[in-house]
């Protein structure tokens, strides 16, 4: 069995699948699984930006200090 995403909620998920008994309610779903995609890739974007921007202020800390 694989691992469960940490950012997915399954039990909430499957409550709201449960819910979804219309078409505006599955549609309203399917829109709301998209956003939080969404969401979490714009989150892994910035975390990335960030670790990315630090690497590069510790390399010229380094060669500064080198001189």
């Amino acid at each position: 069995m694989p691992k469960q995403d940490l950012g997915f909620d399954y039990h909430r998920y499957h409550r709201l699948l449960c819910e979804a008994d219309d078409e505006d309610k599955r549609l309203a779903l399917i829109e709301l699984l998209i956003e939080e995609k969404a969401r979490d890739r714009l989150a892994a974007q910035r975390a990335s930006d960030r670790a990315a921007m630090t690497a590069q202020t510790i390399a010229t800390v380094l060669r500064a200090g080198r001189n």
